[in-house]
């Protein structure tokens, strides 16, 4: 089974859209943001969209920023090229209401304001869009994290309500544009044979989980201070988890899903107390894929008395009708050698042992995030064989899909689809829920074990 993605909102898909990027300074809008907006305008050249950069200081060439990160994708077309003609920047502090109203001045057509900060500045910022006169048709798309833990995402929440109603926020979660969270939606809906399945009847076990090679990266102003649990697991695996958790909605293109997901984790807890419910480990000195990392404490920026965890491993619980006791471990390492990154359902196994195959294996269900990937583990042998029980692995990959993760968010914004946005309650559930794993490791009620860099991190 192919990808598949949302219909677009047909009623947006040609009209003339102003996408601002505020905080266009960073890192994420000409690593991700711009070579997504460049995957969406090759793939429908129809669009007219007009991109505009804000920040406190203009860069060299905004233009020349465009084109490459268009370039970066291979991105041409007549929209293609259209949007690099008609971008610019415009260089003001958003918290600072003349400069925004310059801003919004410099705008026409529906106008998404992408909020790319974080969050205590996006929270000002909004405090000032309240204050000044605001564009007809205005959306407002906010970046991870929501917050930094569950009240000041509710205030940001708040804030952001006092300007556009829930259908017109758009809280980006780019993990729910992956191939392997779409390809979930697609088995669970279409086909008659697994959804009947997807309970406590017959699941014995999950896991969600995203390793990674990469260490620090320079990044330690931004990962001091957070840690794999809150960067990971809250922002990312736990909305992948309400996905594959949730109700069947009744359509694809509404709020239906994140209010189906939102649902899931305000019934979702960690199993027994935090420390026995919690993992955390940071990575010493070592060798992953050819690079030699240093132990994180002797990395620039980091604190060698703080308690960052790299490693981040929690087991929770949805205490529904459908999903009561079956445990859901959510983990996420850096410097992990042979990284897992994938979702996996374990079936319990079958009701009767015989003689003959004895205790049978439960059946497996894997999709991976990146490969796009998705194998089925299931017994065979008859019980005269010779070769007796036969464990079998059914697979295929769906493709490759014409946009990113990224792109999908990109294209469900500029066409109005909140599908996969976040919804508010869902984001503050998501710091509930961890928050007492990250207390616990934080008074060292949780061990932080050390493990190498490059090994499979802790026992």
């Amino acid at each position: 089974m192919g990808t598949s993605t949302p219909q677009a909102n047909s009623g947006h898909n040609n009209q003339p859209t102003t996408l601002v990027i505020v905080g266009a300074s960073g890192d994420l809008t000409d690593r991700l943001l711009l070579p997504a907006v460049g995957q969406v305008l090759a793939l429908e050249p129809q669009r007219q969209l007009t991109v505009i950069g804000n920040a406190r200081h203009e860069p060299d060439d905004w233009a020349g920023t465009v084109r490459a990160a268009f370039e970066s994708v291979s991105a041409t077309g007549p929209a293609v090229e259209a949007t690099i003609a008609s971008t610019r920047y415009v260089v003001g502090d958003t918290t600072d209401a003349q400069e925004l109203t310059e801003l919004l001045g410099a705008t026409e057509g529906r106008v998404i304001l992408y909020y790319a900060l974080p969050p205590a500045v996006t929270e000002k910022a909004l405090e000032t869009l309240a204050q000044v006169e605001q564009p007809d048709d205005l959306w407002i798309a906010l970046e991870k994290p929501i917050g930094t833990d569950q009240e000041s995402a509710w205030r940001l929440n708040q804030a952001v309500a006092k300007i556009v109603p829930e259908q017109r926020i758009f809280r980006v979660d780019h993990f729910l544009g992956m191939p392997a969270v779409l390809d979930l939606v697609g088995l669970r809906l279409t086909n008659r044979i697994l959804e009947p399945l997807l309970n406590r009847d017959q699941v014995e076990s999950i896991e969600i989980v995203f390793d990674e090679t990469l260490g620090l990266e320079g990044r330690a102003t931004f990962y001091e201070g957070t840690g794999a649990i809150r960067d990971m697991i809250q922002s990312h695996l736990l909305q992948v988890m309400g996905v594959l958790m949730m109700n069947p909605p009744a359509a694809l293109d509404d709020d239906e899903i994140p209010t189906l997901v939102a649902s899931v984790l305000r019934h979702t807890r960690l199993v027994g107390s935090p420390a026995q419910a919690t993992v955390a480990g940071r990575y010493t000195a070592g060798d992953v894929d050819g690079k030699h990392l240093p132990d994180y404490v002797a990395e620039e920026d980091v604190d060698p008395d703080g308690r960052t965890e790299t490693f981040g491993q929690i087991t929770v619980e949805v205490d529904t009708w459908r999903w009561n006791g079956v445990p859901v471990t959510l983990r996420s390492g850096k410097a992990i050698a042979n990284p897992r990154q994938e979702i996996v359902v374990r079936f319990k196994p079958a009701p009767h042992d015989y003689d003959h195959y004895g205790q049978c294996t439960g059946n497996t269900l894997r999709m991976g995030f990146e490969d796009a990937q998705i194998c089925l583990d299931i017994n065979a042998g008859g019980p005269f064989d010779a070769r007796g029980l036969t464990r079998l692995q059914l697979s295929s990959s769906t493709g490759p899909q014409p946009l990113g993760a990224y792109g999908n968010v990109v294209r469900w914004l500029l066409d109005g689809n909140p599908a996969f946005s976040v919804l508010g309650e869902a984001a503050e559930q998501g710091w509930r829920i961890v928050q007492p794993a990250v207390d616990a490791i934080a008074d060292g009620t949780v061990d932080l074990q050390d493990y190498r860099a490059g090994s499979s991190g802790p026992a």
